[in-house]
């Protein structure tokens, strides 16, 4: 009898190493995939961060040459003619 109980609780034992094996392989699957999408995002937000950065650069040199040489606006344009 003593060995049936031996044999049962032997076999539990492995059933649990088994699982915890297993929920550790996965836990440590998804970490991995976890810091890989977060160094995709943080290349992302960063190439993101610098596009910005040169339009807004864009905008500010456009405005500064606007300043520099108004546009034509079309009011103040006489119609030409033609002889």
């Amino acid at each position: 009898m003593r060995m049936y109980v031996t044999l049962v609780l032997a076999a539990l034992l492995l059933l649990g190493l088994s699982s915890l094996t297993a929920y550790l392989v996965t836990a440590r699957r998804k970490a991995r995939k976890r810091q890989a999408v977060a160094a995709r995002l943080a290349a992302v937000v960063a190439q993101a961060e610098r596009e910005h950065k040169v339009r807004t650069d864009a905008a500010k040199a456009s405005a500064a040459l606007t300043t520099v040489l108004p546009a034509i606006r079309d009011d103040e344009r006489a119609p030409r003619r033609v002889a």
